[in-house]
């Protein structure tokens, strides 16, 4: 039995439609750097909220009541400071990402805008993201065929569909990889979108614990 060549190198002069744009990864620092600074910013209040909360209570509340009312309202504003910190460092986390990430609801955005124009994204390459993907699931059913068969003549035919789909993965390759770039940046870019609309409830948590704690402690000293 004679040894197989190796795979075809990716065609020479292969340009796809994003080459002389920046990689979508060069967003994901900025994406990063922002979640952090917001992250410094609870952070600050939540210190801010510890650190003088307590002192600006000190003989201004009279009775279990009040003391109550008043560690309720900076249980709620340190709650809001919390959730903020909580779901803004999820964009921080680094998200796994493979071709099963296009069919996740993180990335549907994404898979919905390439499926609706492909040849803007792809050329001739592929009509779709399934049609982009589908010469690997081919490859390796192909191999598994091939593991399988015992007919000389029946490998020989398997041998040359496999090639051809080696051949097919090779010219694909370039717009595959953008796409699971693409796809990296769509979860953290999900995440972040997804982190501002809980610090909206978060900043209402701060705000509304902390007037109600200067209202307690505010009014208690006039008693």
């Amino acid at each position: 039995m004679t040894a197989q060549p190796p795979p075809a190198p990716p065609e020479p002069g292969i340009v796809t439609p994003f080459d002389a744009l920046p990689s979508p990864l060069d967003a994901v620092p900025e994406l990063r750097a922002a979640a952090r600074w917001m992250i410094a910013s609870f952070g600050a209040v939540g210190a801010a909220l510890v650190g003088g909360g307590p002192l600006v209570a000190v003989g201004k509340v009279h009775g279990p009541g009040e003391a109550l009312a008043a560690g309720g309202a900076l249980a709620v504003a340190l709650a809001g400071v919390c959730l903020a910190v909580w779901q803004v460092s999820r964009v921080l986390v680094p998200p796994i990402t493979t071709a099963a990430t296009l069919n996740t609801p993180a990335a549907r955005g994404l898979r919905e805008l390439v499926d609706a124009s492909p040849a803007d994204f792809f050329g001739s390459a592929a009509t779709g993201v399934d049609d982009l993907l589908r010469h690997r699931a081919v490859a390796v059913n192909i191999h598994r065929a091939l593991a399988a068969e015992t007919d000389p003549q029946r490998r020989a035919q398997l041998r040359g569909h496999l090639d051809r789909a080696k051949a097919n993965i090779a010219r694909t390759d370039p717009f595959v990889r953008w796409l699971l770039a693409m796809a990296h940046v769509w979860q953290i870019r999900a995440a972040f979108h997804e982190a501002r609309r809980w610090c909206l409830l978060a900043v209402t948590l701060v705000a509304a614990g902390a007037v109600a704690f200067l209202t307690v402690t505010g009014g208690g000293g006039k008693g």
